[in-house]
């Protein structure tokens, strides 16, 4: 903790809860960090001279003599190029046993880009992961989250697009891990020769919930850094956003708020719309791409949170367990990128959309197929070979553990087509067919 000269110190505290503190004090503003008894801690209310303190690590043990000292100021990052390749607790501080980066401190948590100062993006950010980079394609500057059952390898995922993604700067938030989680992309990202461009801020399970409320910002404080200043395309990955909201219904429920649907904070849209909106393309060249996680209770789509999640972001991918090739697929039925139409077919080959859309078409007829035959009506030689296609393009297109370029995948697309169907059978333009039909 450091202190400097002229810092107001009080040591009489008139209220203290499991997680928060009050006292009297003065020239306080709200969002200002403090410590208390050398624990870090954020005002959450000014309210008539009395300040209500948000306190991270918890108010046990805490005495009404403790000494608070305030650090006039918000919470603050220091932001250098020497970031890459580090990892960082919820303050900014490294947790690698590296030496304190040495570089400009801004405050956390500033406002969204204005619309003026923005450009409509027209770049794709490939991932190797072809139920998104063939189905969903994402461009810079969107926000797309992840929806997934808890039990889901979502951090794996996670470490994929990290690994894989087409980005100058990847920069992690992660929220609530396990231990063996944090180790785990630790020892991946370092295996993998990747840290050069990978920041992490690590929020863990035996840290405090409410800590989490700062990963996002920090993350998203080092993207502006990286995409203004040095005009790069900055890919953030936030996980676990549930998580995140859990600790805001936390400090909601510590400062007596009412709480709204599903007992979250009524606020809930506008936080969360706060961490999203910072998704931009710079007319420069710099941009911020976020994709996050939301894991659902139940598979519960219209819990408060994913359901205000769908309302502010561009679309959503859903990862699901398929039980015919027992691997985990991103959904082609319930995923959508709301801008792919702004780069497929343009910035990619020119039958990435017939390919895409006839493509789950025909995985959407052995859908039915399947219902037929479990429900014992007869199915014809086309049902028959609708369902052996949906098995192949599950297993080489939308299982996440398949990493292969968009070209690829385009090719390995037409590879099914030619294998179970006939020209006919497809629905894509002349035109496209006469130009990459590998049948006979």
């Amino acid at each position: 903790m450091e202190t400097q000269a002229f810092q107001k110190i009080y040591t009489k505290i008139s209220k203290i809860t499991k997680a928060t503190c009050s006292l009297h004090a003065e020239d306080v503003a709200n969002e200002e960090m403090a410590y208390v008894a050398g624990r870090h801690a954020q005002v959450l209310k000014v309210s008539e001279g009395e300040v209500t303190l948000q306190i991270f690590e918890g108010t046990e043990g805490l005495g009404t003599d403790a000494e608070v000292i305030f650090t006039g100021k918000a919470p603050t990052i220091r932001l250098s190029p020497e970031m890459a390749g580090r990892f960082f607790n919820a303050y900014g501080d490294p947790i690698d046993g590296g030496p304190a980066v040495d570089g400009i401190e801004r405050e956390i948590g500033g406002p969204s880009v204005n619309p003026v100062r923005r450009s409509q993006t027209s770049k794709l950010i490939a991932t190797g992961i072809a139920g998104i980079d063939l189905n969903n394609t994402i461009v810079t500057g969107q926000k797309i989250p992840f929806f997934a059952d808890p039990d889901q390898p979502y951090n794996q995922v996670m470490a994929d697009v990290a690994l894989r993604a087409e980005a100058d700067k990847i920069i992690l938030g992660a929220m609530g891990l396990s231990n063996d989680d944090y180790l785990y992309y630790r020892e991946l990202f370092d295996n993998a020769g990747a840290l050069e461009k990978i920041i992490s801020f690590i929020n863990t399970t035996d840290q405090s919930p409410v800590e989490r409320l700062l990963i996002p910002d920090m993350a998203l404080s080092a993207a502006e850094y990286f995409a203004v200043e040095h005009n790069q395309s900055v890919l953030v990955l936030l996980t676990d956003m549930t998580l995140y909201a859990d600790a805001l219904a936390i400090v909601g429920n510590k400062m007596d708020h009412i709480p709204s649907k599903d007992s979250m904070p009524g606020s809930l849209y506008s936080d969360l719309a706060k961490i999203y909106e910072k998704a931009v393309q710079f007319p420069q060249g710099g941009s911020i791409t976020i994709i996050a996680v939301t894991t659902l209770s139940g598979g519960d789509i219209t819990h408060a949170i994913p359901d205000n999640t769908g309302y502010i972001t561009e679309g959503q991918l859903f990862l699901r367990k398929d039980s015919d090739i027992n691997r985990v697929i991103i959904d082609p039925f319930r995923s959508l990128s709301r801008l792919r139409q702004l780069i497929i077919g343009k910035k990619t080959r020119e039958d990435h959309p017939q390919v895409m859309n006839a493509a789950i078409r025909l995985y959407a007829d052995a859908a039915n197929a399947k219902t037929k035959r479990d429900n014992g009506f007869e199915l014809t030689d086309y049902d028959k070979r609708a369902i052996k296609f949906s098995y192949e393009y599950s297993k080489r297109l939308l299982a996440i553990d398949v990493n292969i370029r968009i070209d690829e995948m385009l090719d390995t697309a037409w590879d099914l087509f030619a294998k179970y169907f006939h020209k006919s059978e497809l629905g894509i333009k002349q035109s496209i067919l006469d130009s990459h039909w590998k049948g006979d």
